[in-house]
Order: C-alpha cells, then structure tokens, then sequence
C-alpha cells in the first residue's frame, strides 16, 4: 500500500510503502471490540464501596423490646430494611482488569490501524517538529488542513515544541510509539503517523509481537 507523505504546511514530501500486515488487513469488529474492552476495563478505577451492616454508625442497642408492641421484632437499626442501614451484597472495591494475550493486543492495534487506512483517515505526515512552541501556529496548521479531533503518533519520543504548542488545542493528541493504543486510535476522525512512527511501528508490530 502506498501513501503520500505531506508536510505540517500542507506541502508534499513524496510518498510511502505501507507495510500491509500492519495497514492492508480487512479489519475485525470482533477483535477491536476485544481489545477496547480490555482497555477500558483496566483503567476503570473500581473504587466503588457501600456500607454492610457491620459497617454503618448506629447504636448496638435493641430497639425495642421483643414482644408486646405488635409490629415486627427486631434487634438492630443497622438491618438492611432500616434507612441508613447497611447494604446487603453492595459493590466492594475491586480491580476490574482481565487478562487478554499480548499477541492478540498487538493483532487488535495492527487491525486498528488497517480499519483507519481502509476508511481514508490515515495521513502520513513527513515529521511533526516545530522551530517555536507556538500554539496558535499549529493550529492554523490544523485548521488549514482539515483536522478535527486527530490523533498523532510520533516515534520514540515527541518533539518538545509540538508537545507544548499542541496542548492547549482541542482536537489534537499526540503519542510516541509506545503509547499507541485502539481506543484512541479509533475514536478520533483522522489518525495521523510520522514516517518516524511508521518505522516504529513496523518495528514494534511487523513479526506479529508486540513490544
């Protein structure tokens, strides 16, 4: 597969050959489905927590006597049928991660990646630096070229004017390699790869591993 390459100015910088293991599979609903619920389900926090019956702040003591006042006995204000009393199978904090292989969360990014190539919203960009960490000029850029809610994948390491003009920018995320993941990948429109990024992707994902 090949694609043009352009510059952040809109300029061409001539073309690439896509890797099609990597950008030419007929993407998978299944497999992408997998690996976003993994994901989502680790960074759930799992922090919810009610209150049992051993936990809630009322007095030990009997309520009121056993017999002779014609309702119900009962012994402690904290039973769960009470108001503010405790709660019976309530939710306890808890991880709420599964495992799913590392192959087949690599085999979910290269699907990812296809699904994009394949729907016409992968660029590839010649190199994502800027002389000046200037926020307005980068999104004049943006503007200019059509991006709405993109993601940027940079090689090892982003540059560090890009980084800082493109923070402040609705719309605009960027990761190095390494933080290249499906749930980003395939909820913005546009997904946008340096030619530093093609190569370390192919690095990370080209033998079916991932790093």
């Amino acid at each position: 597969m090949k694609l043009d390459v352009i510059k952040l100015d809109g300029g061409k910088a001539g073309s690439i050959d896509l890797n099609e293991a990597l950008f030419g599979l007929d993407p998978r609903a299944d497999i992408l489905h997998r690996v976003v619920r993994w994901q989502r389900a680790k960074a759930q926090a799992g922090t919810h927590s009610t209150l049992t019956r051993a936990e809630v702040s009322y007095s030990t003591k009997k309520i009121y006597r056993q017999k002779g006042t014609g309702g119900a006995r009962h012994g402690s204000k904290k039973a769960p049928i009470f108001r503010h009393g405790g709660v019976v199978k309530g939710p306890t904090p808890r991880s709420h991660a599964h495992d799913l292989p590392k192959k087949f969360r690599a085999l979910g990014l290269r699907h990812a990646l296809s699904a994009k190539a394949k729907a016409g919203e992968l660029v590839i960009l010649d190199a994502a630096t800027l002389a000046e960490a200037k926020t307005g000029s980068l999104a004049k850029m943006k503007s200019e070229l059509g991006w709405k809610r993109v993601l940027i994948i940079d090689g090892a390491s982003v540059d560090g004017n890009f980084a800082l003009a493109a923070r402040n920018i609705e719309g605009i995320d960027v990761l190095p390699t390494m933080g290249a993941n499906v749930y980003d990948i395939l909820k913005r429109d546009t997904l946008v790869i340096t030619k530093a990024g093609i190569e370390a992707l192919e690095a990370r994902l080209g033998k079916g591993g991932v790093k």
